[in-house]
C-alpha cells in the first residue's frame, strides 16, 4: 500500500516524489550555478504549520517561479539557510505542496501535464483566454475553488494573485475570498530576476549570470471577521509590491546607479 499511497486529488505520492527530485535536479543549476538564487526568508518557512498555509508572490514566468518555490522551500524545511547548496535536499520532499496554475497552461503539451502531477491545482480563468483578455467573464467553476479548499486542508498552496506574468496588474478578488472564507497564514513572496533569465514559459533559459532574488515576508496581519474584500486585495497587493504606489517615475541619476548595480551583480564564469 506504501507505494500506492494518494494524495486527495488521486496522484501517488511514490510518482509525485520522483518527479520532483528528477525535475528538481535537472533545474537545480537554473537557480544555483547558471545564475544566483539570493534567498531571504528561510527561517519563515520553518515557523509554518504543515498545512492551510496560502502563499502569495508576484509573477514572471509560467513555470520558473514556481520551481524555485519548491527548491527554496524544501532546502529551508531541510536546514539550509537562505540559500539552496546541495541538491539532495529534495531526496525526501514536502509532497503536500500544491500550486495554482491555469488549465489551458497546464494542457498546452506533453511536459506541463507531467509536470502538473507534481502539484497543480488547474483553474479555469474567468478573465482571460489563450493569453488575451476576455470581455465576457465566464462564472467561476465552483470544483476550482473547492480543490483549493482541499489543498489548504491538506498542506501548503501557492497562488499568484494577479493571474497574469505582467507587473503592477490589478490582484483578482478571487485570492480575498479564499483568504477571507479559509482563513489560511498568508505568506507573502517578492521574486525579481526571473523574466531576466528565462523565457515567458520559464522553461528555456534567457540569460546566464543574473542574480535573482526571492524574498520571504513575514505572515500578513488579516482580520478575517472584520477586514473587506477590497481591504484584503490592498494588504496583498502591498505585500508582493505589485500596488500601484510602487509605480514612480524614477530620477536618472537612480537609474544609472541602478544599471551599475546591475553589473556588479552579474558574475562571470
Amino acid at each position: 500500500m506504501g507505494l500506492l499511497k494518494r494524495n486527495p486529488f488521486g496522484h501517488i505520492l511514490f510518482v509525485k516524489r520522483w518527479l520532483i527530485r528528477i525535475f528538481g535536479g535537472i533545474t537545480h543549476r537554473r537557480y544555483r550555478g547558471f545564475n544566483e538564487l539570493q534567498i531571504e526568508g528561510s527561517d519563515v518557512i520553518r515557523n509554518l504549520p504543515d498545512t492551510n498555509v496560502l502563499f502569495i508572490s508576484n509573477h514572471q514566468t509560467y513555470f520558473a517561479d514556481v520551481v524555485a518555490m519548491f527548491h527554496v522551500f524544501n532546502a529551508s524545511l531541510k536546514g539550509r539557510e537562505n540559500n539552496i547548496k546541495n541538491v539532495l535536499y529534495l531526496w525526501n520532499p514536502k509532497l503536500n505542496i500544491y500550486y495554482v496554475a491555469a488549465k489551458e497552461t497546464m494542457q498546452a503539451g506533453l511536459l506541463p501535464r507531467i509536470m502538473a502531477y507534481a502539484g497543480a491545482i488547474t483553474v479555469e480563468r474567468t478573465w482571460r483566454e489563450k493569453g488575451k483578455d476576455v470581455v465576457d467573464k465566464k462564472d467561476v467553476n465552483p470544483n476550482d475553488t473547492e480543490n483549493i479548499k482541499i489543498a489548504l486542508k491538506d498542506g501548503w498552496v501557492i497562488t499568484f494573485p494577479q493571474g497574469t506574468t505582467k507587473s503592477f496588474k490589478p490582484v483578482r478578488k478571487g485570492t480575498a475570498h479564499i483568504i477571507k472564507e479559509h482563513r489560511p497564514i498568508v505568506v507573502p513572496i517578492v521574486i525579481d530576476g526571473f523574466r531576466r533569465s528565462f523565457d515567458k514559459k520559464g522553461l528555456r533559459m534567457k540569460k546566464k549570470g543574473i542574480l535573482q532574488s526571492f524574498i520571504i515576508k513575514e505572515p500578513l496581519e488579516i482580520d478575517y471577521d472584520n477586514d473587506s474584500i477590497e481591504k484584503i486585495v490592498e494588504k496583498v497587493e502591498y505585500a508582493i509590491e505589485q500596488h500601484c504606489s510602487f509605480l514612480k517615475v524614477i530620477p536618472v541619476e537612480e537609474i544609472e546607479e541602478h544599471e551599475k548595480l546591475n553589473k556588479f551583480r552579474k558574475w562571470e564564469y
